[in-house]
């Protein structure tokens, strides 16, 4: 039956999931637009339910266009928004990366695009970070979202492999390709890391720049991919 009113119950639990205390309630989520769903498919994690545009020839549950504009967060509107069952994991793999008080959802979700660009193991979201399941992090993930395993951790010893903590012009410049396990620990955008954290990890490494630093998002980047990138072997 096709959804007439902004009003329907339905439409109205997915406003209420732009707001983290219900999403960390129902351990649901939404996504929003045509190629996070398809995203969402390529993973293999079905919706609980799409709500598509009437006359859109979308495949989901008809709404239309105008009260399915009331729940978009996007400024031009959306003609698909699929409703998700949040899906956490154990830290794990060969590079894992570590995120502390990362607190702007958009620098998360790039941080998941990135992890998926550079083949890591899975995101641990430490204390104070944004929710990667919240509506902004999961556009800047482009879907990456639904591939990368995301762990909750608030201890070091959780972690997989030796840690390595990400610290502006302190300790050794990084220099990839990584030999065994390791988690990446990546800090808050102004402060970083905090002192106790790099004082408990088994290595310190800078990222050499020229200016004063990178914003968090920028610097895992750069980082997972000296880590990931493979031996150089000499020309010849």
């Amino acid at each position: 039956m096709k959804i007439d009113s902004p009003n329907n119950p339905r439409l109205q639990e997915l406003r209420r999931l732009a707001r983290r205390r219900r999403r960390e309630q129902s351990g649901r989520f939404v996504a929003e637009g045509e190629d996070l769903l398809a995203a969402a498919e390529r993973a293999g994690w079905p919706a609980i339910e799409r709500f598509v545009a009437a006359g859109s020839g979308l495949e989901g549950t008809e709404v239309e266009p105008q009260a399915l504009a009331t729940v978009s967060a996007l400024g031009s509107g959306t003609r698909a928004i699929g409703l998700y069952e949040q899906r956490w994991a154990t830290p794990t793999g060969s590079l894992a990366v570590y995120l502390h008080g990362v607190g702007d959802p958009g620098n998360v979700g790039t941080i998941v695009r990135s992890a998926l660009a550079f083949g890591a193991g899975s995101v641990v979201l430490g204390p104070g970070c944004a929710d990667p399941y919240g509506p902004k992090a999961v556009r800047a993930s482009m879907g990456a979202v639904f591939a990368v395993p995301l762990a909750r951790a608030t201890r070091l010893d959780e972690l997989p492999g030796r840690t390595i903590a990400l610290a502006a012009h302190r300790g050794t410049p990084l220099r990839g390709p990584l030999d065994g396990e390791a988690t990446l620990l990546v800090g808050a955008e102004r402060d970083g890391l905090p002192e106790e954290l790099i004082a408990s990890a088994d290595e310190t490494c800078r990222i050499p720049i020229a200016a004063e630093s990178l914003n968090a998002a920028m610097a895992a980047t750069v980082a997972l991919y000296e880590l990931s990138r493979p031996s150089r072997v000499p020309a010849g």
